[in-house]
C-alpha cells in the first residue's frame, strides 16, 4: 500500500464549510462577509520585551519594532504581529513561512534567550467583514467593539460564542476582523456565527 502520509493534500479545519460561508455572505449583500484563510503560519515568540533581541527581531521581521502596547499589532506587508502578553507575541504570515520567519527570529535573537513555537496547526483563522461585522461579533463576544474602544489595529484574547479567540481588528480599509481559533473548535464556532449571521441574510 502507497504511503499517502507526505502526499496527501492538507484540508482545512472548515473545508467543509466553504460553500455556507460562501452563501450566506451572497445572500447579506455586503452586510457581513464569511470565510476562513486557512493553513496562515502562526508562530509563537516569547522573549524579553527590553531586552536587546526585541528590537532586533522586529527589525528583522521587517516590522518597526513588535507591539509594546498591551493588545495591539503591528504589521508590515503579509506579516502581522500580536501583542498577547508582556513578553509574547504571536506572528501570523502566509501559508508556508513558519521556517523563514522562525530563522529570522532566532538569527536576530543571538544569544538572548528566545522560544519560537509553531502553533499553525493549533487554530484557523475565519475572516468576518462587512458593514455589519462589528454587530454580529457583538452578539457573542463581552468586549466593547465599538471602533472607539476596539480600533483597528487592536486585538485581544477573549470568547466568542463561548469559545476562545484571538480577536483581530485588522487596520487595512474594509479589512474586518480575524478570528484566531482552536482547530477542535472551528465547526461550532462557524455554526454559531451562520446562526447568528441570519438576521442579515
Amino acid at each position: 500500500m502507497a504511503d499517502t502520509a507526505l502526499t496527501a493534500r492538507p484540508r482545512s479545519p472548515l473545508a467543509h464549510a466553504a460553500g455556507r460561508l460562501a452563501a450566506a455572505t451572497r445572500s447579506s449583500r455586503g452586510a457581513v462577509r464569511l470565510a476562513e484563510l486557512p493553513f496562515l503560519t502562526q508562530l509563537d515568540v516569547r522573549l524579553d520585551a527590553r531586552g536587546p533581541a526585541a528590537d532586533a527581531v522586529g527589525l528583522a521581521l521587517g516590522l518597526q519594532q513588535l507591539p509594546l502596547e498591551p493588545n495591539t499589532v503591528v504589521r508590515a506587508g503579509d506579516l502581522t504581529a500580536l501583542w498577547l502578553g508582556p513578553d509574547e507575541w504571536l506572528l501570523v504570515g502566509p501559508p508556508g513561512s513558519e521556517r523563514d520567519l522562525e530563522s529570522r527570529v532566532r538569527e536576530a535573537a543571538g544569544d538572548e534567550p528566545v522560544s519560537v513555537t509553531d502553533v499553525s496547526a493549533q487554530r484557523t483563522t475565519l475572516l468576518v467583514a462587512g458593514e455589519r461585522a462589528r454587530d454580529l461579533l457583538a452578539h457573542g463576544c463581552s468586549l466593547d467593539l465599538h471602533p472607539r474602544a476596539f480600533a483597528p489595529g487592536r486585538c485581544a484574547q477573549t470568547t466568542l460564542g463561548r469559545t476562545q479567540v484571538v480577536l483581530v481588528s485588522r487596520d487595512e480599509p474594509r479589512a474586518g476582523f480575524w478570528v484566531l481559533v482552536r482547530s477542535s473548535f472551528a465547526s461550532y464556532l462557524t455554526d454559531w456565527l451562520l446562526d447568528a449571521a441570519t438576521e442579515y441574510v
